[in-house]
């Protein structure tokens, strides 16, 4: 069994772009600094080193969340990892990205902190409505 999921939260480090696949699905990407906390081994001081993900999120989620996104807002992600692989002037190049299934607003437009602009997650775009069923109680289940 193998598990692909990672959580991150940090700052744009640029604005998003929005385009279309040929298809016409909406396709927004991002990039999120994540900085990670290390000792000085010189000075004996904690310090902040970023590392820059690019992150990628589909559908008309996508769509929606472009216009409440800019670079600086600070975000945190749910997703997958995504390595991808192609050639440009006869030269191999790889990635590794996150593909977005849940964003969180962790700062409002205006630059306070903690603010979202609506109170529960979002669902992954493809995601399907839970279905319910009437059949099972609370009384049913083993907890």
């Amino acid at each position: 069994m193998s598990i692909n999921r990672v959580i991150i939260s940090g700052n744009l480090t640029r604005d998003p772009e929005l385009r279309s696949t040929a298809s016409g699905l909406p396709v927004l990407g991002f990039g999120v600094a994540v900085n990670d906390r290390r000792k000085n081994q010189q000075t004996g001081e904690w310090e902040d080193y970023p590392n820059f993900v690019d992150c990628t999120m589909f559908g008309t989620r996508a769509e929606a969340v472009s216009r409440f996104l800019s670079k600086g807002s600070k975000v945190a992600i749910e997703g997958k990892l995504r390595w991808s692989q192609w050639e440009r002037d006869g030269q191999k190049r790889s990635k590794i990205e996150v593909i977005v299934d849940e964003l969180e607003f962790m700062s409002s437009r205006d630059g306070g902190s903690a603010a979202r602009p609506s109170a529960a997650p979002m669902q992954p775009a493809s995601a399907p409505a839970p279905a319910v069923n009437a059949s099972v109680y609370d009384e049913d289940i083993p907890f």
